[in-house]
């Protein structure tokens, strides 16, 4: 048997590779746990006390607010994300609803809707003009992120327990 040229330096390498990828993988799962569960979460305190902080919120990031008269809703105007490009042109927009089961409690959901306007398409033989190819507007979806965000602003306790909770339970 021929002995290996290997370095002992080569396998701490490989297990340092081995260790940081599975870190990584932990560490991610960990987001996806508490961002789920912030996105459960119930306040302890009435809407009224919360919706500052999620008009707050939305005025930090710099989104046009529309606020619903006698309720508790939000909606941002579309806002371009990155530069305008040939391939295309993203937007996103945001709506945010405000609940209160009861006087005492009350919970935020942060809905988030992507849209690309498609560059100039084909040039239209008949007319010379380019055509555009068209928009491309995605469903609302929960915009988990940003109610994991709010939840450290509004509940701080709650979001130390949470991300304490999530490294007990994903090793």
């Amino acid at each position: 048997m021929k002995p290996s040229n290997r370095s002992p330096w080569s396998l701490s390498l490989v297990l340092l590779a081995v260790t940081t990828l599975a870190t990584g993988c932990t560490a991610s799962r960990r987001e996806v746990y508490i961002q789920d569960k912030a996105a459960q979460h119930v306040y302890r305190k009435p809407i009224a006390e919360v919706w500052p902080q999620v008009r707050m919120l939305l005025k930090e990031k710099e989104l046009p607010l529309r606020e619903a008269q006698g309720g508790y809703e939000i909606s941002t105007d579309w806002q371009m994300v990155g530069a305008p490009s040939t391939l295309g042109t993203n937007y996103v927009r945001y709506l945010v609803r405000g609940k209160q089961p009861t006087p005492a409690m009350s919970s935020v959901e942060i809905f988030k809707q992507n849209r690309t306007e498609s560059g100039p398409g084909p040039m239209d033989a008949q007319t010379g003009q380019r055509r555009e190819i068209g928009t491309d507007t995605t469903n609302m979806v929960r915009d988990m992120e940003m109610e994991w965000e709010l939840m450290q602003r509004i509940d701080p306790e709650g979001a130390k327990a949470l991300r304490e909770e999530a490294e007990k339970t994903i090793k």
